[in-house]
Formats: C-alpha cells, sequence, structure tokens
C-alpha cells in the first residue's frame, strides 16, 4: 500500500484544487447555467465535458511540460514565493466579486485574447463551446503552471510519472463533478440556482484559496527563519 500513498495523495491535492478552481464564476460556468436553464442537462453535459477536456490538457501540459524545470533549486525557491502571492491574489479576487454578471478574469489583456479566439474558432457545437471557452482563456494554463510549481516544490505532487498522473486523474475528477453538478442544477431551473448562490460558493472558493495561502505563507517564514539560523 505504501507504494501507492504518493500517488493517491497526489490525486487527492489535485481533486481538492480542481474542484476549487472551477468554482469561480466565468464564461465556462455562466454559459452552462444559461444553456442548462434553456436546453436541458444533456446539452449542458456536453459543454460541461468539452471544458474538463481542455482543462486537463492544460493540466497535463503544466505537470509534464514544467514539472523537470521547478525541481531545479533556485527556480523551485522563487515558484514557491510566487505560489504564496498567486494563491493570495486568486482568493482575494474570489473573495471580493460582488456580481455573477462580471466573469472573473486577470487582465483586459487575457479578456480580449480571449474573445478574439472564441470570435476566430466560432464553435458551434455543445462540447466545441466548453472546449474553446477554456481554450481560449489563457489564464487557465496560467493557473496550472503555477499551481503544478507549488505542489511540486513542496512535495505533494512526486517526481515519478505515476504521481503527476494521479494528481491530473484527481483534477479531472474534481472539475468534472463541479461542471456536471452544475449542468445538472442548471437543468433545475434558474430559481433554484440564483445569483446569490453562485456568488457564495464562489466567495466560499475565496476564503479556501486564502487559507491554503496562510498556511503557505506560514512555511515560508519557518523555512527561512531556519535559514537564518
Amino acid at each position: 500500500m505504501s507504494h501507492y500513498e504518493p500517488i493517491i495523495f497526489a490525486g487527492l491535492i489535485g481533486f481538492v484544487f480542481g474542484f476549487l478552481i472551477s468554482v469561480p464564476v466565468g464564461p465556462v460556468n455562466l454559459t452552462i447555467v444559461n444553456e442548462g436553464t434553456r436546453r436541458g442537462f444533456a446539452y449542458a453535459a456536453l459543454i460541461s465535458l468539452g471544458a474538463v477536456t481542455m482543462e486537463v490538457i492544460y493540466c497535463a501540459i503544466a505537470f509534464t511540460g514544467f514539472a523537470s524545470f521547478f525541481e531545479q533549486g533556485l527556480i523551485k525557491a522563487a515558484m514557491e514565493l510566487v505560489s504564496f502571492v498567486f494563491l493570495l491574489f486568486l482568493g482575494f479576487k474570489f473573495l471580493v466579486a460582488r456580481t455573477v454578471e462580471a466573469p472573473t478574469h486577470l487582465t483586459r489583456v487575457t479578456d480580449r485574447i480571449e474573445a478574439r479566439i472564441e470570435e476566430r474558432l466560432d464553435p458551434h457545437s455543445a462540447f466545441m463551446i466548453g472546449f474553446v471557452q477554456v481554450m481560449a482563456n489563457p489564464g487557465v494554463l496560467l493557473f496550472w503552471i503555477v499551481l503544478a510549481a507549488n505542489f511540486i516544490s513542496r512535495g505533494w505532487v512526486g517526481p515519478g510519472l505515476w504521481d503527476r498522473l494521479g494528481c491530473v486523474a484527481g483534477v479531472t475528477l474534481g472539475v468534472s463533478i463541479w461542471f456536471l453538478g452544475l449542468s445538472w442544477a442548471a437543468a433545475l431551473g434558474r430559481a433554484r440556482l440564483s445569483d446569490r448562490v453562485l456568488l457564495i460558493m464562489e466567495r466560499s472558493s475565496g476564503v479556501a484559496l486564502l487559507i491554503v495561502a496562510a498556511w503557505h505563507g506560514i512555511r515560508l517564514v519557518i523555512s527561512l527563519a531556519k535559514g537564518a539560523l
């Protein structure tokens, strides 16, 4: 059993963060809610599957394409600090959200890139709508690159291929549960999934990320204190 424990732990970490990152309101969530209300669960579920597919592709790229880079001494230390700041930024951003009508975004530049890609590809099928909406958002890849750096630098995800695949599998499960659950809830009717409920879920995600950031910051301070002694 000990041989599988690191893989299981990596999968658990991926599941938790995959779920938390999916909760904040963005274009995909709003599309699922709107289309699920109008066209039912099956259509919203296809959008969800498209979004999950692209999310997992970005996650896999982050863990397999950048993993060895994050293991270098100086880079590893720098990414620990970047991860702390990034989690703090995301948590605060989600926590202070005031409306679901203004989807979560990073910068105006990324918003313009996203709009241009969606305009060029012009997806029509439900699956491709979800797929393209995630693909067109460069912030999603950035999220996973920074989170992958954090997981690897902290030793939450081991250097082995199976450890990284375990984390990706956990992310797949976490993201799928959220998007498909949201599709089901939206299909029940908009009245049962109000803007207030969506906003509460987004702020709850922000609180969770701030707690993780605080814990990460405390560990950084302890490490620096040990190094100074």
